[in-house]
């Protein structure tokens, strides 16, 4: 599945070229001959966010939810792995066990453009807390939110 940019940001030039997403992440490791993903690798670092966009996308074709999700990335290096919508929700994966300030760069970036945006990073982290005005979400209580309609 391609997956557009997120294009309606002023001050910074974003960049629109579609990233692709298969529908299990599984044939992505398999066509790839990754049989066994270790934590702290780049692989794995993929499989996560490629695990957590499906669960998103799949929550707002359950709910029948018209928004859309794109991500954001500029000419000079900042990154959104997952917006919501028009900028209503922004959406970081990180597969580390501790997020911290250096994590939210992207967030904080996209946040000057659009204030209002609820900004969460998804993580391994043990415990739910906040940095700054980035929510951090273990991915277990992450998914567990999402299904129950607190996230978006």
């Amino acid at each position: 599945m391609g997956w557009q940019g997120f294009t309606a940001t002023t001050k910074r030039r974003a960049i629109i070229a579609p990233k692709f997403y298969y529908f299990d992440v599984g044939i992505v490791n398999y066509l790839l001959k990754q049989n066994k993903l270790v934590p702290d690798t780049d692989a794995f670092g993929h499989a996560f966010e490629h695990l957590m966009i499906q669960e998103i996308i799949a929550c707002l074709g359950y709910r029948f939810s018209e928004e859309q999700v794109t991500y954001w990335r500029t000419t000079n290096g900042y990154e959104v792995d997952c917006i919501i919508g028009n900028g209503r929700v922004a959406i970081e994966f990180k597969s580390c066990k501790e997020v911290q300030s250096r994590h939210t760069k992207g967030l904080k970036a996209f946040q000057e453009e659009f204030p209002q945006a609820k900004l969460l990073v998804v993580s391994l982290d043990k415990y739910r807390r906040t940095l700054g005005d980035v929510e951090i979400y273990p991915a277990t209580e992450f998914l567990k939110e999402l299904w129950a309609d607190k996230i978006i």
